[in-house]
């Protein structure tokens, strides 16, 4: 039992210095914590002051390369705008040609029908009117040479000419009139007889 004893104390008498043993790596191991602490706070204090000295160099550094990148980007950027407004200019110089000839048909097929509806009507057309105006001034010149005066025009010859349409027009209507055969000239038809 004694040596039971001692082997009971010398247990205890290890585990007090294994305690302290225990203890004081528990102490050097919080000291090197509150150490590496400080030390990472101090190393996020410099590098947030080292930020602000240096960001505003940063900063400014990024603006030039900003300028400069827009600089490039408005000199490519405009000789394609000049390019591309050449090309607008020319489309739309292309269907400004093409909307004229299409005006131009158009006024052409226009004219010509009305010319076809007068000349239907009996009314003169230019070359007529022409042809007419000059047998109307050798006529002028024959009665001047022949020595019989000349009545004084009252009318300029643009008024003649339209009074000469006028006859020609009711002439058209008068022929127009005689071909139709009139109901009064038609017999009646015979009623049927009721026996």
């Amino acid at each position: 039992m004694a040596k039971l004893k001692k082997t009971v104390r010398a247990k205890a008498a290890s585990s007090k210095n294994n305690a302290a043993d225990l203890q004081a790596k528990a102490e050097q191991m919080s000291r090197s914590l509150v150490e590496s602490a400080q030390q990472i706070w101090m190393a996020g204090v410099g590098a947030f002051n080292r930020a602000q000295g240096e960001g505003s160099k940063m900063f400014e550094a990024l603006v030039k390369e900003g300028m400069t990148i827009e600089q490039t980007t408005r000199k490519l950027t405009a000789g394609k705008v000049d390019a591309v407004r050449d090309v607008v200019e020319g489309r739309v110089g292309v269907v400004r040609e093409r909307a004229s000839d299409t005006w131009d048909r158009l006024e052409k097929v226009f004219e010509e029908r009305v010319q076809r509806a007068l000349n239907r009507l009996g009314v003169p057309g230019r070359e007529e009117l022409a042809d007419l105006i000059g047998r109307v001034d050798a006529l002028t010149t024959e009665l001047k040479k022949s020595g019989k005066s000349v009545p004084a025009a009252k009318k300029p010859v643009v008024k003649a000419v339209k009074a000469s349409r006028k006859p020609a027009a009711k002439k058209a209507t008068k022929t127009a009139k005689a071909a139709k055969p009139s109901r009064k000239t038609l017999p009646k038809a015979a009623k049927p007889v009721a026996p």
